[in-house]
Formats: structure tokens, sequence, C-alpha cells
């Protein structure tokens, strides 16, 4: 029973910045869409979140063990067996998503890159949610550094994803950027959480820095729109 509250607990904790980010929507009232964000899209973009980490598992799966008593083979799984499954998992979510908002969306209430932006933050928040779920079933004390770090962490990527996603059409040199500095991002968070001589701030800065930066990004594009 003690093992269920402390699961709860950590769910509970990885879930606020999700409940952060619905209550900034609503309070700022920027222009991120023509068309309101509401709670169904919100619940919607949560499921994405869940939905493509199971992608990323099933991608994961294809590649064999990989012996990581080599750097190269330590960082061939933290950025490509990790990192980049992961992103992946979340750019074809996305692709579907939006892809679903261009087709039956009206055409006076159009997606706009702020829109596409927000919906990937809050997939990669519930992303982060199953995820410290898990870990909490092995390994507490790693599930609860990824509670506090690896939400921003994800919402952060997921947020570069659907601007990646958004520009995939008009513009495939800078969406591929964008879905490359995910990775970049969150390949490093990944190293410096395992890592024996790295102290814990540093995933702890990388994780809300970029988030931060993310919340800018909405807000420029959103300004733009």
């Amino acid at each position: 029973m003690y093992g269920l509250w402390v699961l709860l607990l950590l769910i509970f904790l990885s879930a606020l910045p999700a409940l952060a980010v619905l209550i900034w929507i609503r309070v700022r009232r920027f222009p991120i869409t023509e068309r309101p964000f509401g709670l169904p899209w919100f619940l919607l973009a949560l499921l994405g979140g869940a939905l493509s980490l199971g992608i990323a598992a099933i991608l994961q799966a294809q590649f064999p063990p990989v012996n990581e008593t080599t750097i190269a083979a330590l960082l061939f799984k933290i950025f490509i067996q990790v990192a980049l499954t992961e992103e992946l998992g979340r750019f074809g979510v996305f692709v579907l998503l939006l892809g679903l908002v261009r087709r039956f969306g009206k055409k006076d209430q159009r997606s706009t890159p702020a829109f596409d932006a927000v919906t990937g933050l809050i997939a990669g928040l519930g992303f982060a949610v199953i995820e410290t779920a898990m870990y909490g079933v092995g390994n507490f004390s790693i599930a609860l550094v990824r509670a506090v770090t690896a939400a921003p962490l994800h919402g952060a990527c997921g947020t570069r994803v659907g601007m990646a996603v958004s520009r995939l059409r008009d513009a495939p040199g800078i969406a591929l950027v964008r879905f490359l500095y995910a990775v970049l991002i969150h390949g490093m968070y990944n190293f410096m959480i395992i890592s024996p001589v790295v102290h814990l701030v540093f995933p702890i800065l990388i994780a809300v820095t970029a988030l931060l930066s993310s919340l800018q990004l909405i807000r420029y594009s959103g300004e733009r729109s």
C-alpha cells in the first residue's frame, strides 16, 4: 500500500507542469490560435503523448542489446536508441494530431505554429507522466529525479517537435533542425542524469532552461500569428 501512495505522489508531481500549462493558456489568453485551445484538445494532446511512448518502445525494441562498456556505445544508446526513438515517436503522433486539425478544422479556425507548439508541449508532458510512473515501479530514487526534471524536459522537446511538424511542408530544412535540436537536448539530459561525474543540478538546469525557452518560442509564435 505504501508503494502505491509513493507511485501516486510521483505521478502527481510529474502532472503538475501539465496543469500549470493549462492554467497558463487560460490566463495569458495570447493568440495561439484563432480557435480556443479547449480542454478536449488538451486531453487529446496528453493522450497523444502517452501513445508516443508506446511507439518509442516499439522502435527501441528493434535495436539489439548494447554493451555500454565503451563511451561510443553509451552515446549511441543515449542519443540514438533512446533520444532519437522517443522524438520519432513524438513526431509520428504529432503528424497525426496536427493533420487532423488541418483536415477537419474549419477554415476560419485554423491551426497556427504556436498552436502546434503548445500541442507538442502538452503531449511531451503527458509522455513524462507515464514514463515517471514506469520508473517509479522499478527505482524510486531515479523516478523522483525524473518526476521533477523529466516533465519540463519532455515538454521542451515536444514543443520543438510540434514546431518541426508545423513547418514540415513549407520549410523542411527548418523542421529538420528543430527536430534534431529536440534530440540533442534530450540526449544531453539523459547523459547527465546517468553520468557519475555530473552534479544533479546540470540536468535540472537543462530541463528548466529548455522549457522556459520553449514558452518564449510559443509566445513569439503567437504574437506573429
